[in-house]
C-alpha cells in the first residue's frame, strides 16, 4: 500500500503520516528528512547555501526514488507543483490532500526556521503561496481533507474510512450504474463494484456516445498507474449531471456540446481564463467543491505559438470562436472574426475588442491565419468553408474540426500551399492541460497522440 500527503506545510502531513503509519503497520517515509539525509545538512543549511533550485532537484531525486516504494509518504508543499513529481507519488498509489485555513496554518508553522520563499511577511507569504499553488494541490489529490482544528485522529480516522470504503458508501456507488445520465452502465457498475478506491471522471454532454475521450484517458490512466476510470455521462439537463457528479464524488468532468455555457452556473468557482471565454470545458472536483477551467483555448494558442503577431480570421461566433479569439488575442494576433450572421460577429468582436465583418468579406491574402471555428465540415456536411483559390500560399489553416481528421478545408488549404493545422492538434493540445488539471500530470502531447490512436 502507498499512501502519499500532500499540502502546504502546517497542514498536519507528518503527525498525520506517522499515525497512519502505525494503523497500516507501514514504513513512515518524510521526503524533507530524506533530503536532509541525502545533503547531509538541514534544510535552512541547503537554501542558506545552494539556493530554492538545488532543493529542488534534491527533492525531484528523493521523490522519484519513492516511485515503486509501499508505505505512508508526506511530501513538501511546493512538491506537486512539478508534474514529474506528481507523476512518481501517484503511481500505484492514494494520494490525500492536507488543507487548512491561512490562519490555522501561519499558527502551527510559527518560529520555524525554515526560509521564506518570498519576500513577503509570514501571513502573506501563505496567502500568496496557496494561491499560486492551487492547481497543482487541486490535481494532485484523489480526495481533499480539510485539517482545521480537528486531532490528528481524527483526521487518520477519516483517512482510513477513504482507505477503506471510498468516497462514497457502497450502495451508493451502486446506483451509479443506474443512473440514467450513464451511457456505459454496465462496465461503470463493473468498475464501482470491483475497487471502491476507483475514482470516477467522464465527458458530460448530449450527445457524447461518439466522444473519444473514454478510450484516451482510459489509456493515459493505466499509463501513469493510476486507480481511475472515464466513463460518459450523457442526459438533457447539466444540472441533473452536476448532482449526480457530485453525489458520487465523481473526480473530474471534459464538459462539451451543448453544456460549455450553463454548467458555469452550477460550479462553485471558475476561473478568469474561463469567464473571459465564457465557457468551461473542465471541471474539477475537490473537497466538496467544484472548479471550472477552459482548456480549449490551449488548444488553439500552443499549436499556433509560431505565428505570434500574425493577422487572423477567425470564421464563427460561437463558443469555440470564442475560445479561439481569446487564445489569438494572448498571441497578440491582430484578429477579425467572420461569421454568416453579421450581429453576431460584432457582439463577439466587441467582447474582446478586436475587428469583425461579414463572412463574404474574407480576402484570403489579407490573413496570415485562418481559423475554422463553425461546424462546417464535420461530418456528414462535406463542404469546405473557403475554396483553394481564396486561400494565399503560406498561410497557416487550422480547422478546429476533428472529425474527420483531414476535413474538406485541410483538403482545400493543402491545394493551396497552405500550412494546415488539423483539429486533432486542438484536441491533443487541450487534453494535455486538462489532464493536467485533474491529475497532476503533465503528460506529453506525442504521448496524447500515441493514445488516441
Amino acid at each position: 500500500m502507498k499512501i502519499v500527503l500532500v499540502g502546504y506545510r502546517g497542514t498536519g502531513k507528518t503527525s498525520v503520516g506517522r499515525a497512519l503509519a502505525h494503523r497500516f503497520n507501514l514504513p513512515f517515509r518524510d521526503t524533507d528528512a530524506l533530503i536532509e539525509q541525502r545533503a547531509g545538512m538541514p534544510i535552512p543549511e541547503i537554501f542558506a547555501r545552494f539556493g530554492e533550485e538545488h532543493f529542488r532537484e534534491l527533492e525531484r531525486e528523493v521523490i522519484a526514488s519513492l516511485r515503486d516504494a509501499d508505505g505512508v509518504i508526506s511530501t513538501g508543499g511546493g512538491a506537486v507543483c512539478d508534474p514529474a513529481n506528481v507523476e512518481h507519488l501517484r503511481w500505484r498509489g492514494a494520494t490525500v490532500l492536507l488543507t487548512a485555513d491561512p490562519r490555522i496554518i501561519e499558527g502551527r508553522i510559527a518560529g520555524s526556521d525554515r526560509p521564506g520563499l518570498t519576500h513577503l511577511s509570514p501571513g502573506d507569504e501563505i496567502q500568496e503561496l496557496l494561491r499560486r499553488r492551487k492547481r497543482a494541490y487541486l490535481g494532485a489529490a484523489d480526495v481533499c481533507i480539510d485539517t482545521g482544528s480537528r486531532s490528528v485522529e481524527d483526521i487518520a480516522d477519516e483517512i482510513c474510512r477513504y482507505l477503506t470504503d471510498g468516497p462514497v458508501p457502497l450502495e451508493q456507488r451502486r446506483e451509479a450504474g443506474r443512473h440514467p445520465a450513464a451511457l456505459d452502465r454496465a462496465q461503470l457498475a463493473r468498475v464501482v463494484e470491483r475497487d471502491p478506491l476507483t475514482r470516477i471522471c467522464g465527458i458530460a454532454g448530449n450527445p457524447c456516445a461518439h466522444s473519444r475521450s473514454p478510450t484516451l484517458y482510459n489509456r493515459l490512466f493505466a499509463h501513469f498507474g493510476m486507480n481511475y476510470h472515464y466513463t460518459r455521462l450523457q442526459w438533457h439537463d447539466v444540472g441533473e449531471i452536476i448532482r449526480f457528479a457530485r453525489s458520487m464524488q465523481i473526480r473530474g468532468l471534459s464538459v462539451t456540446i451543448p453544456f460549455k455555457v450553463d454548467v458555469m452556473r452550477h460550479l462553485d468557482e471558475v476561473d478568469a481564463h474561463a469567464a473571459a471565454i465564457g465557457a468551461v470545458n473542465t471541471v474539477v472536483h475537490c473537497g466538496g467543491r467544484m472548479y471550472g477551467h477552459n482548456t480549449d483555448w490551449l488548444g488553439v494558442m500552443n499549436p499556433l505559438g509560431h505565428r505570434r503577431g500574425a493577422r487572423a480570421a477567425v470564421f464563427g461566433a460561437g463558443g469555440a470562436a470564442s475560445a479561439a479569439v481569446y487564445a489569438l488575442l494572448h498571441l497578440d494576433m491582430d484578429v477579425t472574426i467572420l461569421n454568416r450572421t453579421p450581429d453576431k460577429a460584432r457582439r463577439l468582436a466587441e467582447r474582446f475588442g478586436c475587428e469583425w465583418a461579414p463572412l463574404g468579406a474574407f480576402v484570403g491574402s489579407d490573413a496570415d491565419v485562418v481559423v475554422n471555428a463553425t461546424p462546417v465540415g464535420m461530418e456528414p456536411d462535406t463542404r469546405s468553408l473557403l475554396a483553394a483559390d481564396q486561400l494565399a500560399a503560406g498561410t497557416t489553416v487550422f480547422d478546429l474540426v476533428y472529425t474527420p481528421p483531414e476535413t474538406p478545408l485541410i483538403m482545400e488549404a493543402k491545394r493551396a500551399g497552405c500550412e494546415t493545422i488539423p483539429g486533432t492538434e486542438m484536441f491533443v493540445h487541450q487534453a494535455v492541460e486538462q489532464f493536467r488539471l485533474i491529475t497532476g500530470i503533465a503528460a506529453p502531447p506525442s504521448l496524447v497522440r500515441e493514445m488516441m490512436m
